[in-house]
């Protein structure tokens, strides 16, 4: 199934937790902390404004993005969970590596 989001909305799937960290200690499913990080699957089709024009997203399918820890709303769709939120929680767009 596919989800196509409306208007200025998008859908992120959450990137992997980290499972080990800087100073090399593993750490356990319950002490891992929400990645901040995902990937875009799908883009709405813009902002509409009160003029009735649509503005276009800023980002794109693909794009990886940074978002806070209360983003969006959780949805689970054929078994993967994924975060469906509007364009104004998306903090950063990433280019390369952190």
């Amino acid at each position: 199934m596919k989800l196509v989001p409306l208007g200025d909305k998008v859908v992120v799937r959450r990137l992997e937790a980290e499972e080990v960290t800087a100073g090399g200690i593993v750490l356990p499913d319950a002490a891992q902390e929400k990645p901040k990080q995902g990937r875009v699957l799908s883009v709405g089709d813009g902002r509409m404004l009160p003029s009735g024009q649509r503005v276009e997203l800023a980002v794109n399918e693909g794009d990886r993005v940074l978002f806070s820890s209360y983003a969006g709303t959780e949805v689970t769709v054929d078994g993967e969970e994924l975060l469906i939120m509007g364009e104004a929680e998306i903090l950063a767009i990433v280019n390369g590596s952190i």
